[in-house]
């Protein structure tokens, strides 16, 4: 008698344990999945707003070249225009 009693005790803490850990094994899961969903869009948004300034200072940089060579063109249209009178 004894024995029946201490086994069914035991089964049953064995399934009350059993079912509170599939619970929280249940609850890492979905939160890690919801972390991982969250950390993704993130990293979505974070490169969509990088790829925006990359292009962004890429245009800059152009047009800081174009004033440059534009500078350069006239310094050198000035230049072979009086280069000629010093010699």
């Amino acid at each position: 008698m004894a024995t029946k009693k201490q086994t069914t005790i035991i089964d049953t803490t064995t399934k009350k344990v059993l079912g509170i850990a599939t619970k929280a094994n249940d609850l890492a899961l979905s939160t890690t999945e919801k972390v991982f969903e969250k950390s993704f869009d993130l990293t979505e948004k974070g490169i969509g707003f990088s790829s925006k300034l990359v292009k962004k200072g890429i245009k800059a940089s152009a047009k800081n070249q174009d004033v440059v060579f534009d500078t350069l063109d006239t310094v050198k249209g000035k230049v072979v225009k009086y280069l000629p009178k010093f010699k």
